[in-house]
This record gives C-alpha cells, sequence and structure tokens, in this order.
C-alpha cells in the first residue's frame, strides 16, 4: 500500500487550520501538504509543506498533486453561506467550479479518497426542521445550500460512475478558538466569546431563541478523520453523512457564558442572516453517522464554554 499523502486546500480557513495539525500529528508534518489562496496561517508556518494556491487554477492544483505524490485531497475552499449571498454567482463558480476540478484531477491522478465538506444549508424551509433526518425533504434557500447539495450529488455520481472513492459531512455550525469565523450565519457563537473576554457585551445578530445544530470543532475534526479511516465497505451513502453534537440558542450561550463571566450580557439586532437561520434546521439526526462509523461527540454547551473560554483568554 503506497504512502499518504494529503493534500489540503483551504488550509487557513477555520476548518482548515485544525485539520492540518491534526493530520500532521497523525500522518507526520510532512505528509500533509497545506495550500490556500492566501499567505500561511500563523499556526501553520514552518510546520509543513505550504502553497499558495488559487483554488480556481486547475493546472497549478495538478502540478501539486504530481510534485508531492498525492494520494488523498481535502478540498475546503468555499464561500460561505452569509458572504456567497452577497455575491450569489460568485459563490456558486467557486464552490462547484473548484469541486469538479479536484473531482477530475482524483479520478485523472488515481487518488485513494477525496473529503468534501457539505453543511446543514442543504436544508431549507419545507425541511422539517426537529431531528432532520438524513434523506429529507432538501430544498436550500440560499446559493452555499444549493452548490452544497449539488456537491452532494455529483460526490454520489462520481462514485457510483466512476468509482472514486469520495467522502462528505454536514457540519452544523462550527465553534473554534483557533481560528477566525468565515462568513457563515452561525458566526455568532465564535464571536461571542471573543466579545464576553474583550468587552463583557455582545450584540447578537440572530434573535435569542434561534435554535441551530453547533458543534465544537473539535469534535468536527475527529469527526471528519474517523470518516476518512472508516473501511469503504462500511459506508452506506455517497451523499454527506448528518452529523451532529447540540443545539442551542444564543440566549442559551449567553447564559452558559455567565456561568464563567457574571457581568457579561447580551442584546439582539437580527440581520439578513436571520432569515438564512431561519431556514435551516434546530437539531439533526445524525443515527446513521453513529451506525455506519459509531460517530459520537465529546463536547456539550457548558464543556465547551469552559473549553473556549479557557484557551481564548492566552490569546486575547
Amino acid at each position: 500500500m503506497r504512502q499518504d499523502k494529503i493534500l489540503i486546500i483551504g488550509a487557513c480557513g477555520q476548518i482548515g487550520v485544525e485539520l492540518t495539525l491534526a493530520l500532521r500529528k497523525a500522518y507526520g508534518n510532512n505528509n500533509v501538504i497545506a495550500a490556500d489562496i492566501k499567505e500561511s496561517h500563523p499556526l501553520l508556518k514552518d510546520d509543513g509543506p505550504y502553497y499558495q494556491l488559487n483554488v480556481m487554477d486547475s493546472d497549478a492544483t495538478l502540478n501539486i498533486v504530481k510534485k508531492e505524490n498525492i494520494t488523498q485531497i481535502y478540498l475546503l475552499a468555499a464561500l460561505l453561506s452569509a458572504t456567497g449571498e452577497k455575491n450569489p454567482k460568485l459563490a456558486w463558480d467557486i464552490n462547484m467550479q473548484s469541486m469538479l476540478q479536484i473531482l477530475d484531477i482524483s479520478l485523472q491522478e488515481k487518488l485513494d479518497r477525496v473529503y468534501w465538506p457539505s453543511s446543514i444549508a442543504v436544508f431549507g424551509t419545507s425541511t422539517p426542521n426537529e431531528q432532520t433526518q438524513q434523506k429529507t425533504i432538501i430544498e436550500p434557500r440560499t446559493v452555499y445550500g444549493i452548490s452544497k447539495y449539488a456537491g452532494e450529488l455529483w460526490c454520489q455520481y462520481y462514485n457510483q460512475r466512476w468509482g472514486l472513492d469520495v467522502r462528505s459531512l454536514r457540519y452544523p455550525g462550527l465553534i473554534s478558538w483557533k481560528s477566525a469565523p468565515g462568513g457563515g450565519t452561525t458566526d455568532y457563537a465564535v464571536e461571542i466569546y471573543h466579545e464576553a473576554l474583550k468587552n463583557k457585551h455582545y450584540t447578537c445578530f440572530l434573535s435569542e431563541n434561534t435554535y441551530l445544530p453547533m458543534m465544537y470543532m473539535d469534535d468536527a475534526i475527529r469527526g471528519t478523520i474517523e470518516l476518512m479511516q472508516v473501511p469503504t465497505d462500511k459506508l452506506s451513502t455517497r451523499m454527506a453523512y448528518n452529523i451532529s453534537a447540540m443545539s442551542f440558542s444564543p440566549k442559551e450561550i449567553a447564559e452558559s457564558i455567565k456561568k464563567h463571566i457574571p457581568e457579561f450580557n447580551i442584546d439582539y439586532n437580527p440581520d439578513f442572516r436571520q432569515q438564512i437561520a431561519d431556514s435551516w434546521p434546530k437539531s439533526i439526526d445524525d443515527s446513521l453517522a453513529r451506525t455506519d462509523w459509531i460517530w459520537k461527540p465529546e463536547f456539550n454547551l457548558d464543556k465547551m464554554t469552559e473549553n473556549m473560554l479557557l484557551n481564548l483568554k492566552s490569546t486575547i
């Protein structure tokens, strides 16, 4: 069996930084190649190979794949929900063209596996929003969600027609202290911790009782790597797996923070992101992931809050 050589495109993003670090710990620094359109993230500098890469440049991507003898690609580069709504056609072009280029390169170079993340943004207002099931009504309301659902279908198509081993997760809102949010509707759940420590106050762009599925980044990274390491015959879908850990509202996360910072206060000024949040599920049924590859989260809201505040204190 050939040596695993992993290319992470979008390595400086919210997921990419921590996934790169985790994969380098598991596979060795020189076996995990990081790439992004911008200069290397401070946490990745001098930690392993890095390329400045525009994901839309298929020739440059192919050159890296050949030069580094890549066997797996994690494609994380994308325009997220709130950012995408400001320029829908650009979001569609970047999210879809980059994916199709990577799938074609992966076929051409006979890569072992490809990872491409989906999102709860695939769901819409017609989707049952409590314990949303793996197979349900899917009518996304944002260009980000449309591109993610189209991407899931492409993953399934490339697997069924050509046997490409593509794997995916429908991420909920992700919360991390190591990297900044990237323009998503769930970003409030990262910003609120920073503002609680800096200013003891936060104005939330969602209403107080807006429940959304969320996950601490530690769980998301572990779940991603676990999925990529599962034997092929254990996987029962080539669409994206539902994956979840907890659901909470801005009011509940504020109450969790007040247990550590009693003087913290929050107010609410919903903006255009409220409509996006209202189109998404309140909670997710991830029983298929729990059955197929024994998925189980480790963090609940209070454990996450304690960990976030502890780590952020050293960076602010």
